[in-house]
């Protein structure tokens, strides 16, 4: 005999509440099991590139590596960026070449520029390092100031901004120049805005130059735009004209010292004849002659 199974309402609203209570339990489960987002750039492969100057540096995305095949005597660049109250630091490798193909001591050094390229200057780190020839690679690293979130225009603190990486090498032997290296940069991060010192300011812009300045594309962005009414307000106001009088040519041009002297000469010869009948014919000196008494 079958029995006929049904559904009542009660059934159905026990396990409803059934459910919803165990969602709380296993939300928790889910978010621990669901991995958490890593900073952007540490997921980028390591960049392979390095610039030549300022203009041609590559960017570094925060967290990102680099790992340069490079040549003895070459200036590398590379830029990241850095926001308010963190404090940075570049430590980069170097695997020298074969011993064997050295020919003297070589000597390498980091060095760190703000947005504006100015120098600035490492809290901590041998920013130098020099190796024999009996050494296969050596460390360099320079811990930038804590960039601070607004600062007097004239001091020279970090502010948020792009920040410049150069590498040199110099004291190398000029037959080691050209050598293959391999030079390994990582750079870390301490700190968030929550440390930005001091308080209370604001900075307007971050200093981050225009990349690829130079360009027609970057000059375009840069630029300034006509106004909209077709006024000429952004055109630079021209030099204004000096006052001049009928007198000022006779103070200016090539020849004015021409003729001040050709003056001054015919001025000093007037004056010398002038002083000669003074002083050798003066007026009423002249003796007279008196006949004598006739007898």
């Amino acid at each position: 005999m079958r029995t006929r199974l049904t559904t009542t309402p009660h059934r159905l609203a026990a396990g409803a509440l059934l459910a919803l209570g165990l969602l709380p339990a296993l939300a928790p489960a889910a978010s621990a099991a669901s991995p958490s987002a890593s900073p952007a750039g540490r997921n980028q492969a390591p960049a392979t590139t390095s610039g030549t100057s300022f203009l041609t540096a590559t960017t570094l995305a925060a967290g990102q590596e680099a790992n340069v095949s490079a040549s003895t005597g070459d200036y590398l660049y590379w830029a990241f960026p850095a926001s308010e109250g963190q404090t940075d630091t570049v430590q980069v490798t170097v695997a020298l070449p074969s011993g064997t193909d050295r020919h003297g001591p070589q000597t390498w050094a980091v060095e760190l520029f703000d947005g504006l390229r100015r120098r600035q200057s490492c809290t901590a780190g041998p920013q130098n390092a020099a190796a024999t020839p009996k050494d296969t690679s050596l460390s360099v690293s320079c811990t930038l100031r804590q960039i601070r979130s607004w600062a007097e225009p004239w001091s020279g603190d970090p502010l948020p901004g792009t920040y410049y990486i150069r590498l040199t090498t110099s004291d190398v032997d000029q037959q080691d120049l050209g050598l293959a290296a391999q030079v390994k940069l990582h750079i870390t991060a301490k700190g968030g805005a929550d440390d930005a010192q001091p308080e209370g300011g604001e900075l307007k812009a971050p200093l981050a130059p225009p990349v690829n300045a130079g360009s027609p594309s970057a000059g375009a962005s840069t630029a300034p735009t006509a106004a909209a009414d077709g006024s000429d307000a952004t055109r630079a106001a021209a030099p204004a004209q000096p006052k001049t009088h009928w007198y000022s040519d006779l103070f200016s041009g090539w020849n004015t010292r021409w003729f001040w002297t050709l003056g001054g000469g015919a001025l000093a010869a007037l004056a010398g004849v002038a002083g000669y009948k003074l002083t050798r014919h003066p007026r009423g000196s002249r003796l007279t002659r008196h006949p004598g008494p006739q007898g």
